[in-house]
């Protein structure tokens, strides 16, 4: 199962292949493999599956969930992802959680099958009312890791609910969920309706793949999986009005930054670096990918400016001086501050009080503050610059 079946060619002498295509009983199959934690019965006995549909490499389906955790619902819809993903012949899957239903009357089975699937290479759908009652949608980025961009994503959020607005915030990096941590959020969400009730941590709404599995657990996602969790965090979860729903994106430029930039308009994204040549390389590459999906840049964050002895009162430049600048005018974008190498940042981050909660009145949350004002006028700047990103 799974090979190329070969067929020769008569006249050329040569030998040509036919891919494999996964069936219906291949999908059904590997589902079984799953089973609802609470009644260790699998999923597709359970009736879950429903509306399977195979077109060439595309599988699509919809998990009919009930009255399950969020965490055993987000931990079934990963494992279906990956496993029916894995199957020979699947490029793409497309895994839907929906409501319970009655079964379709389709042959008695738990699934039925779908009217007929789009026609392949047809453009991606970017539902304008995913998220309705959110204003203004905001990625921070960086074109590498270790840069310190979830702690600038947390305290923009915070630093942007300190101006009286209603705050939502995503933890986008699937590979490193971090911001449960920083946050001290501890509790699992809640659901209601069948869908997920954010967690509420410094009057922020937030929501995080580490709030429903564990410490430990590794995530070993392909890119439709990334694609699909993207989705579902703006489809599946209660959010509510929101003034501004900031995203803390993995760095690099890769399916998630994709992802979110097809099924939303972006209002801006706000680029995080440090001033060293390593990290410019990088970061231009970024900034180079949201340009080519139309995205308005906010501007650039310099993170670990410099470092002030407190002993002293010596400025040292450990990684550098003015990258953030150069990068910034290089393409004609304001740079919206330069935050130093503060012990107390580090601290509230690890301990789950960051620096906009545990001293607002030092200088790094003032330094925050300042970048949020700078963010908002941002977003009013380019607020007619906002095309639909084209993909080439």
């Amino acid at each position: 199962m799974g090979k190329p079946v070969p067929i020769r060619a008569v006249e050329t002498g040569q030998v040509s292949f036919v891919p494999y295509m996964a069936s219906e009983q291949d999908v059904l199959d590997v589902l079984r493999g799953i089973k609802d934690p609470e009644s260790q019965t699998d999923i597709v006995a359970l009736g879950l599956v429903r509306d399977l549909t195979i077109r060439g490499g595309d599988v699509s389906f919809t998990l009919a969930f009930g009255a399950q955790p969020a965490q055993t619902k987000v931990l079934i819809h990963s494992m279906a992802n990956k496993l029916v993903g894995g199957l020979p012949g699947v490029s793409r899957v497309n895994a839907k959680m929906g409501g319970a239903a009655a079964p379709h009357a389709h042959g008695g089975g738990g699934h039925a099958h779908a009217q007929a699937a789009p026609p392949a290479g047809a453009p991606p759908q970017r539902p304008a009312d995913m998220i309705p009652e959110v204003k203004q949608t905001i990625a921070v980025s960086s074109g590498k890791g270790g840069v310190g961009k979830s702690t600038v994503a947390v305290n923009l959020a915070l630093a942007l609910h300190g101006t009286g607005a209603s705050v939502g915030l995503i933890d986008a990096d699937v590979y490193g969920p971090d911001l449960p941590l920083m946050l001290g959020t501890k509790g699992r969400p809640g659901m209601f309706d069948n869908r997920i009730i954010p967690v509420e941590a410094h009057g922020l709404r937030v929501m995080s793949m580490g709030l429903l599995v564990a410490d430990k657990q590794p995530l070993v996602w392909r890119g439709p999986m990334i694609h699909t969790f993207i989705q579902q965090m703006l489809r599946d979860v209660l959010w509510g009005p929101l003034d501004y729903l900031v995203f803390d994106m993995p760095p690099g430029t890769g399916d998630a930054q994709l992802s979110l930039s097809q099924v939303i308009p972006l209002s801006g994204v706000v680029m995080v670096t440090t001033p060293q040549d390593v990290a410019l390389l990088d970061v231009r590459r970024a900034i180079a990918m949201f340009q080519q999906l139309n995205v308005p840049m906010l501007g650039v964050v310099e993170n670990m400016s410099y470092f002030v002895a407190p002993d002293t009162g010596t400025r040292y430049t450990i990684f550098g001086e003015g990258g953030g600048q150069k990068v910034a005018d290089e393409y004609g974008v304001p740079l919206l501050g330069q935050l130093p190498l503060d012990p107390d940042t580090r601290k509230g981050g690890d301990e789950g009080t960051p620096i906009m909660v545990r001293r607002p009145d030092s200088a790094q949350a003032a330094a925050f503050r300042e970048i949020a004002r700078r963010v908002i006028e941002r977003l009013g700047a380019t607020a007619t610059l906002r095309p639909l990103p084209t993909i080439s």
